[in-house]
């Protein structure tokens, strides 16, 4: 969540934020009254709550008659602090909800506009002319059959549309692709984790998932669990309700990552692209505010490394306002060329959140003899299937075989992928 000092000193920065992302700029005046609602009940409570502690002293001293009137006196007041805590109560509600409805402050870097109004930073790498090494590229789906890597039929035979099996140098790829990435994490200072991914509806609200992004998220009503679309969430929860030291923190969290992909209908039905679930590796540091910009370069760089190991072309974009989720200030995202379709498709990204879910999880480091929220960012090192089908169709060959990067042969054993 913001910081309430913003919104009261600077209310017009909180509402060009909310209009910018294309949300509804009217709840920062309701949260405004709300706020001062919140107040005025607090100091209500606490004035009649004092009241209450001087005439406590007084009855104890009293006797006779005085002690009776008093005792009387204090069953009138009990009532109305009673009355008072409960209006407290309400005001704090009230102003908490509206408190969720207002993303995070826009860094004014980041493009304004939707989802097609990003701003290209630069592109790394050519693609590749497959007309003039004489042969049409093939399709990551299609390579899949000729690998026996990916199987789609049985996936949708078993679970459902968007679902799949990786099989044999498939899996062995996917293995591959996180061990690589969980080595190069460690050595960059990340602490490796496997996070769980049932998680209870604080760690989810805590770190925006529940506003904008629900529709996308399968929630287990009977259990109240919740199923993670990123280890983002496990992550930013992990030290939830406790003071850190020692920033920044960083971990590498690899996780099964889930989720609905609601109003998607009819997009990426075709192969591995969208699916309901995938593995991924997710980095996520703990940092002062003051250090944010820093990291989030820091982290964008690491995203860079990987995409160069796997030798494939890709760009990099600044994500626009009105497509950044609630947490994030600003966004980067790579996109890797995906030959078959002609475009640059996203693969990974990284989001500076600053403070804003550190407030709401309760997340602090020592600052002197104050205690301050930390910031949070994430980067997304490696999405298994998306990784995957970049591969597969920018290192096939002629005879349906794929190249392995180098960087993956270590952990292969084979420098190419043959037809089963």
């Amino acid at each position: 969540m913001i910081d309430l000092k913003i919104l009261r000193d600077d209310p017009e920065r909180v509402r060009n934020s909310q209009k910018v992302r294309g949300e509804n700029p009217a709840v920062v005046d309701q949260l405004l009254v709300a706020d001062e609602a919140r107040r005025a009940a607090i100091s209500a409570f606490e004035t009649l709550r004092a009241e209450q502690n001087v005439l406590s002293k007084s009855v104890g001293a009293a006797k006779g008659d005085e002690k009776a009137a008093l005792l009387e006196k204090a069953k009138d007041l009990s009532a109305r602090v009673r009355t008072a805590e409960a209006a407290r109560g309400e005001a704090e509600s009230t102003a908490d909800a509206l408190l969720l409805q207002i993303h995070n402050l826009i860094d004014p870097a980041a493009p304004i506009g939707g989802e097609e109004d990003f701003v290209v930073l630069e592109h790394v790498g050519s693609p590749r002319d497959f007309a003039k090494e004489g042969f049409e590229a093939k399709d990551h789906v299609e390579l899949g059959k000729i690998l026996k890597a990916i199987d789609t039929e049985r996936g949708a035979k078993v679970s459902g549309s968007r679902f799949y099996y990786l099989t044999g140098v498939g899996a062995l790829l996917e293995f591959a692709l996180v061990n690589y990435a969980i080595s190069s994490a460690t050595k960059s200072g990340f602490t490796p984790v496997i996070p769980p991914v049932l998680v209870k509806p604080a760690a989810m609200e805590g770190t925006g998932f529940l506003g904008q992004a629900a529709e996308n998220v399968f929630h287990l009503e009977e259990d109240d669990f919740y199923l993670v679309g990123t280890s983002e969430v496990p992550l930013a929860a992990y030290h939830m309700d406790e003071i850190v030291d020692q920033l920044p923190l960083r971990y590498a969290g690899y996780s099964s990552c889930f989720r609905r992909e609601a109003g998607t209908y009819g997009k990426d039905t075709r192969g591995i692209i969208r699916v309901h679930q995938f593995d991924k590796v997710e980095m996520f540091t703990f940092c002062k505010q003051e250090d944010a910009l820093e990291e989030h370069k820091r982290l964008l760089q690491w995203e860079k490394d990987f995409m160069n190991a796997m030798e494939i072309p890709y760009r990099v974009i600044d994500v626009a306002s009105g497509d950044l989720g609630a947490s994030a200030i600003r966004k980067f995202d790579i996109e890797a060329w995906i030959p078959t379709q002609n475009a640059y498709r996203e693969v990974t990204s990284t989001s500076n959140c600053t403070e804003f879910q550190a407030r709401r999880l309760n997340i602090r480091y020592r600052d002197g003899e104050a205690t301050k929220p930390v910031a949070t960012l994430n980067g997304t090192l490696v999405a298994i299937p998306r990784m995957i089908v970049a591969i597969l169709e920018n290192h096939q060959q002629m005879d349906g075989s794929v190249k392995v990067p180098a960087a993956l042969q270590p952990f292969l054993g084979v420098d190419r992928l043959l037809p089963a």
